[in-house]
C-alpha cells in the first residue's frame, strides 16, 4: 500500500455516475477518502444526488439526465435487453455536451467512472488522462463474451432495432475519435477497481488481475443514516429489503408478514420502499416494523437473517456482517448474485413466485440454525477484511496518478 511519504501531490480527480443509489453509494467512501487526502474531487451527477455527493467533500458538477430518476417506478426501465440499454446510450449522447461545457477550463488529471457513465470514458479520451472504472458489480472474465454476452445478444442483434442501436453507438464513438467496438467500450475498461468482494465474482479465477483489482466493500461511517436498536425481547431479527428500485411487491411483503409475524421470539423489519402503501399489507402484528426505508447496515450488524433482492450492495453487506441470506432476486445482476451466494453456502436462492410464507419460514429456520452456514460466513468475512476496501482503493487511484505523471515527466 502507498505510504504517506509517497502520496502524490494533490490532483483534480473527476468522478462520473448516474442518479441511482446502487451506482452512487458504492463510490462515496472512496471519494470521501480522496478528499481527505487533499485531492480536489469533482463529481458529475444529476441534481437528485447533489446533496449526497457534497456530503463527501466533493464538488457536484450538475448535469441533466434523461434516465428514470432514483424514485421512478421500476417499470420505467422496460423489460427487454434493448429496453434496458437504449436509454443509457441516449442519455450519454445528450449528456456529453453538457459535461464538456461543465469541465471547460477545469479538466481533471484523472477520471473515475461508474460502469454506466459512458461519457466519462469518452471525456478521458478527449482529455488524454487515465480513466479508472469503479465497478459496483461483477466484471467480465476471460471467456465472458463467448459464454454470456454473445448468446444474450444473438436475438437482439438480428432485429432492425438492435442493429440501429449498434449503428448509433458506433457513430457516437467515431464522432469522439474512439475506435473501440461498443461492447469493449462499455464492458472492457483499461483499468478497474471492483467494489465487490472477490467471493461474489463469478469465475474469479479467470478475471484478468492486471486490469481488475478487487478491493471489496468500501464502507464507511453510516451514522448519518440513523441508528437502530434491537428490541430487548427479540430472540431472532430478520430484515426484509428489496433495495431501492424493485420494491413494488405487496404480495411478497404479505407473505413475509405471514412467514415471520407469528414465529415466537422473531422480530421482522420490513422495508417496503416508496411504491407500496402499508395498508396493502393488512393487519400487521406489533413485532413487525414496516418502513419505507431503513438504515440497512445498522440493522444487519444486529440481525440473524437477511431476506434480500441480492443486489451487489446488499449482498456484500450481508457477507460483511456474516448474516445468512434468503436471496429473492428481482432484476439484472441479482439472479447471478443469488446463485453466487447459494454456491458459497451462505444463502438460499428463492424465486419471487416460490417465496410463499411456508417456504420463507422453512428456509429461514434451516439457515439460522446451521453451524456450517455460520462458519462459512465467518470465513468470507475474514477474507473481505483483507481486500483493503476504501483505503486500498484510494491507494491504487493515487498509484495511477503517480504513473501518469511519471509518463508525462512531471511526477
Amino acid at each position: 500500500m502507498t505510504s504517506a511519504a509517497h502520496t502524490p501531490s494533490p490532483a483534480h480527480i473527476a468522478m462520473f455516475s448516474i442518479a441511482a443509489h446502487g451506482h452512487v453509494n458504492p463510490s462515496l467512501e472512496v471519494i470521501r477518502e480522496l478528499v481527505a487526502r487533499g485531492h480536489r474531487v469533482t463529481y458529475a451527477i444529476p441534481p437528485a444526488f447533489a446533496e449526497k455527493v457534497a456530503g463527501t467533500g466533493a464538488e457536484p458538477k450538475l448535469w441533466n439526465s434523461t434516465l428514470p430518476g432514483p424514485d421512478a417506478d421500476p417499470e420505467a426501465w422496460g423489460s427487454t435487453l434493448l429496453d434496458n440499454v437504449e436509454p443509457f446510450l441516449a442519455d450519454a449522447i445528450q449528456a456529453l455536451p453538457q459535461l464538456i461545457e461543465a469541465y471547460d477550463g477545469d479538466e481533471p488529471d484523472l477520471v473515475l467512472q461508474d460502469i454506466t457513465a459512458y461519457p466519462a470514458r469518452a471525456l478521458g479520451h478527449r482529455w488524454g488522462v487515465p480513466v479508472i472504472s469503479l465497478s459496483p458489480n461483477l466484471v467480465a472474465w476471460e471467456g465472458y463474451e463467448e459464454e454470456i454476452a454473445e448468446p444474450m445478444w444473438a436475438e437482439p442483434k438480428r432485429t432492425e432495432r438492435g442493429q440501429e442501436y449498434y449503428r448509433r453507438f458506433h457513430a457516437w464513438l467515431e464522432e469522439n475519435g474512439i475506435t473501440l467496438h461498443p461492447d469493449a467500450f462499455g464492458g472492457r475498461p483499461d483499468r478497474s477497481l471492483v467494489l465487490i468482494p472477490r467471493a461474489l465474482q463469478p469465475n474469479a479465477d479467470r478475471v484478468d488481475e492486471t486490469v481488475y483489482t478487487f478491493v471489496g466493500a468500501c464502507q464507511g461511517d453510516r451514522a448519518a443514516e440513523g441508528d437502530w436498536r434491537r428490541p430487548a425481547d427479540a430472540e431472532k431479527v430478520v430484515l426484509v429489503s428489496l433495495g431501492s428500485s424493485f420494491t413494488k411487491q405487496p404480495a411478497f411483503y404479505r407473505e413475509c408478514v405471514r412467514a415471520f409475524g407469528d414465529l415466537p421470539g422473531w422480530h421482522l423489519v420490513l422495508q417496503i420502499g416508496r411504491h407500496v402503501d402499508p395498508a396493502e399489507l393488512g393487519d400487521v402484528p406489533s413485532h413487525v416494523e414496516v418502513r419505507s426505508w431503513v438504515p440497512q447496515l445498522a440493522i444487519l450488524q444486529q440481525a440473524d437473517l437477511f431476506v434480500t433482492h441480492a443486489g451487489a450492495g446488499g449482498s456484500q453487506e450481508g457477507l460483511a456482517t456474516a448474516t445468512p441470506m434468503i436471496a429473492v432476486p428481482q432484476a439484472v445482476d441479482q439472479f447471478g448474485n443469488a446463485d453466487m451466494l447459494q454456491g458459497l453456502g451462505v444463502a438460499r436462492h428463492v424465486a419471487t413466485e416460490d417465496a410463499t410464507a411456508e417456504v420463507l419460514r422453512e428456509t429461514a429456520l434451516a439457515l439460522v440454525d446451521d453451524p456450517e452456514v455460520a462458519r462459512r460466513l465467518k470465513g468470507i468475512q475474514a477474507q473481505m477484511a483483507e481486500e483493503g476496501g476504501t483505503r486500498r482503493a484510494a491507494d491504487l487511484i493515487e498509484a495511477e496518478l503517480t504513473a501518469a505523471r511519471a509518463a508525462h515527466g512531471n511526477a
